[in-house]
């Protein structure tokens, strides 16, 4: 359910969707690293411009796979007084928040920093992407609500700037990326989950990242549709150690987005692990119930990526076993894979199943009036 992207000799007009919406997958971008300098200590800037940023993978700089198009983008998301797609606010209001009636927007930058080898490093670049979307984003359109961005490698640096955004009005979340250096729920990452509980801020955790280790249980895949479609697998597991770790039964206000990762495998994971946690429940006296259920009251899912099954009727028994007021809608702008809203949903669903799906429910998650 993809937005058809249009040639770029013919200007992509987008159709306006009948109902105010919340977008919570959208990706700002710098239009230069510089940027980010107003908020970075003169060494950083020197280290940045002598060394680069490593990140945890073989290969010194840019993605594993080529992607399709540059910043894996649309054609048409490229502001025309240049810049990065995504990097221009007035641009992003013409093309996608004005038309299509966003009444929040949910910001999760990506390529920030997060997850690099340096943790140090990792932390001042993070600390700097909060103070710009303040001052680029949030503070110039008040329909935009930012992530923490966090040193997920350091959790206790992670905690501190949970802990200097909470209860700021432009934070809507904390941002993880789903592949760090171990599993989601190991103890290492526990201060950051603490503290978004105490501060009341939803985790989202957003397909990719690199966590130094291959992105398949069987190795380095050999191209780009491998990678993407592991996005849901390395999804899966986060979520089985998130719960099985304990995690959620620890923090039962604890709230968990899953963010570009599909949602229609949730149910037969459920199943699976219901089984197995029947069989097995002595390993993990620290669960109280069926895993599936940690799922069905902790777990949020964003719509883009949407599975397309034939009959797409089939879908319709997915949303009923997560839930209708499980589900947050999502564009991934500007990204090629993005979902036009006027387009994302041909399925039968009652007025009020729809107004949750694009609007309640992100404003029942996020807190958002």
């Amino acid at each position: 359910m993809t937005h058809q992207i249009r040639p770029a000799s013919a200007p992509a007009q987008p159709a306006a969707s009948r109902l105010a919406i919340a977008d919570c997958d959208i990706h700002p971008a710098r239009r230069s690293d510089a940027e980010f300098d107003p908020w970075l200590a003169p060494a950083w800037r020197e280290h940045l411009q002598t060394y680069g940023a490593r990140y945890r993978q073989g290969w010194q700089t840019g993605p594993a796979f080529p992607k399709a198009q540059p910043n894996a983008s649309r054609r048409d998301a490229w502001p025309p007084d240049g810049g990065r797609p995504g990097s221009s606010l007035g641009f992003m209001q013409e093309q996608h928040l004005d038309p299509n009636r966003v009444a929040l927007g949910i910001l999760n930058p990506l390529g920030t920093g997060q997850g690099l080898q340096n943790v140090a490093l990792s932390a001042a670049l993070c600390h700097a992407t909060n103070e710009w979307q303040i001052a680029n984003w949030t503070s110039r359109d008040a329909r935009l609500r930012a992530s923490v961005v966090v040193p997920y490698e350091d959790a206790a640096t992670s905690a501190a700037e949970i802990a200097r955004r909470a209860g700021h009005p432009a934070f809507a979340q904390v941002l993880l990326l789903s592949r760090t250096a171990a599993p989601l729920g190991s103890r290492r990452y526990w201060p950051i989950y603490q503290a978004a509980a105490e501060a009341g801020l939803p985790v989202a955790i957003h397909a990719f990242g690199y966590g130094g280790n291959p992105i398949s249980g069987a190795g380095w895949p050999s191209f780009y549709i491998e990678e993407m479609t592991s996005h849901a697998q390395t999804c899966q597991a986060g979520l089985v150690s998130l719960i099985v770790e304990g995690v959620l039964a620890r923090l039962p206000r604890l709230r968990i987005v899953i963010v570009e990762g599909g949602f229609a495998w949730a149910p037969a994971l459920g199943w699976r692990l219901d089984r197995a946690w029947r069989r097995l429940r002595s390993e993990t006296p620290h669960l109280d119930r069926l895993p599936s259920e940690y799922i069905r009251s902790q777990v949020w899912f964003t719509t883009q990526p949407m599975e397309e099954p034939e009959p797409r009727a089939h879908l319709l028994d997915t949303i009923a076993w997560i839930g209708w007021d499980r589900l947050l809608f999502a564009t991934d702008y500007p990204h090629w894979d993005y979902d036009d809203p006027a387009q994302a949903f041909p399925l039968p669903a009652t007025a009020s199943q729809l107004r949750g799906l694009f609007l309640d429910n992100a404003r029942a998650v996020y807190g958002h009036a």
